[in-house]
């Protein structure tokens, strides 16, 4: 995004008022460098709740996250795979890696800052993280200093939005803020590959 276009819709302002959401506990709805999504603290199991809520849809099942650096993601696994690490410094297009080793809460547990909430992981304590390749959520997420949601903004078993004017009446009132539109520009309208890698090296392509 040019400077031009952030000064057009108060680009700052944008950034102040979806932390101001997030740092409350809220769920937002926002672009990102893939298609649109719903958003919200990835440490915050009542939030998460509210998402799945809203999707209708199972917590049995992991959500997607973003973290603006790897730094981020080591603070939030076990360890970081090497070849993990390879792959994010060669990418050049929107790749979401599945990490072994989430450190997350239980179910019941409050919120803590240091760790995932318990329903953002799958069952055998993976959890998949994207640094996205868009500077409005790489920014966000740098601001807010852990990682977000980011799963599609749809109910379950509907198309995928690949733009704004495709997300349905029901999501859109069931969040507490909506993103300026004019930032989907920096979307592709296209869904990430998705990468599984393991600590001894192994790589599994579950999505190109």
């Amino acid at each position: 995004m040019t400077e031009d276009m952030k000064g057009m819709i108060d680009y700052k302002e944008e950034l102040r008022r979806t932390l101001e959401v997030l740092r409350k506990g809220g769920i937002f709805l926002y672009p990102t460098d893939t298609v649109w999504g719903l958003g919200c603290d990835a440490t915050d199991p009542e939030a998460v709740a509210r998402i799945y809520a809203l999707k209708h849809r199972s917590d049995s099942k992991s959500l997607v996250l973003l973290a603006s650096d790897v730094d981020m993601i080591c603070r939030y696994v076990r360890e970081i795979p090497e070849m993990a690490v390879q792959l994010i410094e060669v990418n050049d297009r929107p790749m979401t890696i599945i990490y072994p080793g989430a450190l997350h809460g239980e179910a019941g547990q409050p919120a803590d800052r240091h760790i995932l909430a318990y329903n953002v992981v799958a069952e055998d304590d993976t959890v998949g993280m994207r640094i996205p390749m868009m500077d409005f959520c790489r920014e966000l997420v740098a601001a807010f200093g852990r990682p977000i949601v980011s799963t599609s903004a749809n109910i379950s078993g509907e198309p995928t939005p690949k733009s704004f004017s495709e997300i349905t009446k029901p999501v859109l009132d069931g969040v507490d803020y909506v993103v300026d539109r004019s930032l989907e520009g920096g979307s592709t309208g296209q869904a990430s590959s998705i990468i599984k890698v393991g600590l001894d090296a192994s790589i599994e392509i579950i999505r190109k």
